[in-house]
């Protein structure tokens, strides 16, 4: 609908305030420090990259250079800082950093289908369906951070998704509540600048806001958003006139030499933007480069096989690590911050005809470091051939106890249902990734 159409003035206060909302309406986390941030005021945050489609497994972390040509695929393998530990040569960067990394070779996957459900609520009761039932309500491991811990800063969302394909890539609070969903970090954006022809005095009448806000009422979705508005409206105007999130979304305020090194495509300057929230003061990042990027079926599909899709990719997350791990760590946030990157499974040990590999949810890799997590330590093994798990599985439940360790939330902790009926936080292995080494 044009704003011909609505009657809305570009750069009136009643554009504003609409436009505003739409990007400020999930952010019922904002206001006053938790209870688990006032007993611990240390700025502890997450960082998941999301490599949407599946990453092979074979082809980057958990190489098989003795397997039969049609399972060890098209690419060498090269030694790493950890001794006996390869790599894919396409992570020349990973690999020399691999000693202060966490390679978690035998990720359980089983549970998981073609989305972010299940991995990302770290829960195998969270599944896609073939119904409108999607998950069962339970909410995502960043959604249930969001209540229980908050964001550090209270004039920042807890919980912010940088990703194009929102639905695909992006789990929410499911039946937790809309308080606690992720702010959509490209809509934010563009929110919290002033429209030409307003200014901070006016926007401090607040009685001027409220009755703004009134006239909106009937435009406002019915999913809770305006009950909410009374108490948010001042933090919201908060975020516009202090404009800490605002300048925490500038990434052009970093030096070119940085940006160059995180790479100026869609996963390197979601990643600067990362670090920038976290230390500002969000909790929780969710990352994902684009919809789909690594789901390497073959040649014939949009995202290509493993030479043609994959090949091209790995230099773009391998720098991403690197500049990523050198970067907190230059700031003093390595401590606090835990980065994670996986996807929702690995793919076949076979090469297929198409030169691509196709879905496969008996194993997975993933990278971790930061947040006290222990140093080239590989957890867990894959069979010769990368068929399934050897030892150690590594379970969505023990990646969700492994956050909620780091955040201080007790592991027995349980939310409400809209039925009032309690579910728990974890409904499988409690233990955390440092006990698995």
């Amino acid at each position: 609908m044009s704003n011909h159409q609505t009657g809305i003035r570009v750069g009136s206060r009643r554009w504003f305030l609409q436009t505003s909302m739409a990007g400020l309406g999930a952010l019922g986390g904002l206001g006053a420090l938790s209870p688990l941030q006032a007993a611990s005021p240390s700025k502890k945050s997450v960082i998941l990259f999301w490599l949407s489609g599946g990453p092979s497994h074979i082809d980057m972390w958990d190489p098989k250079p003795d397997a039969p040509v049609e399972i060890r695929g098209p690419f060498n393998s090269i030694a790493t800082a950890v001794p006996s530990v390869r790599f894919s040569e396409h992570l020349p960067l990973q690999a020399s950093l691999a000693n202060k990394l966490t390679i978690i070779r035998s990720v359980d996957c089983k549970a998981s289908n073609h989305t972010p459900i299940t991995l990302q609520a770290g829960n195998d009761f969270a599944r896609r369906t073939d119904g409108a039932r999607d998950g069962d309500g339970w909410p995502s491991i960043g959604s249930i951070v969001a209540k229980y811990r908050g964001a550090n800063d209270p004039a920042l969302p807890p919980f912010v998704g940088l990703a194009d394909s929102w639905k695909a890539d992006v789990w929410g609070a499911g039946h937790m509540g809309s308080a606690f969903e992720p702010v959509q970090g490209s809509l934010l954006a563009g929110k919290l600048k002033l429209p030409t022809g307003l200014n901070v005095e006016s926007l401090r009448d607040r009685d001027s806001l409220r009755q703004g806000f009134d006239k909106l009422e009937r435009q406002l979705d019915a999913t809770g958003s305006f009950n909410r508005l009374d108490q948010a409206n001042a933090r919201a105007l908060d975020l516009v006139v202090r404009g800490k999130a605002r300048e925490a979304f500038e990434v052009e305020r970093e030096a070119d030499k940085l940006r160059d090194s995180y790479g100026r495509d869609s996963i390197g300057e979601k990643a600067l933007l990362a670090r920038r929230l976290v230390e500002a003061g969000v909790t929780f990042v969710l990352v994902s480069g684009a919809w789909g990027y690594f789901d390497h079926h073959g040649d014939e599909v949009r995202w290509g096989g493993i030479v043609k899709g994959l090949k091209p990719l790995l230099p773009r997350v391998d720098r991403v690590i690197y500049t990523l791990q050198h970067d907190l760590e230059s700031r003093g946030l390595l401590n606090d911050t835990m980065v994670l990157m996986m996807g929702e499974f690995g793919r076949g040990p076979v090469m297929n005809k198409n030169a691509g590999r196709d879905h496969w949810t008996n194993c997975m890799s993933m990278l971790a470091f930061g947040g006290g997590l222990p140093k080239g330590a590989v957890i867990g093994a894959t069979d010769s051939r990368g068929y399934g798990i050897k030892e150690n599985p590594f379970t969505p439940s023990n990646l969700a106890a492994t956050v909620f360790n780091h955040f201080g939330i007790d592991p027995k902790t349980h939310w409400l249902d809209p039925t009032g009926r309690p579910r728990p936080i974890l409904t499988g292995d409690h233990r955390i990734l440092n006990d698995m080494v």
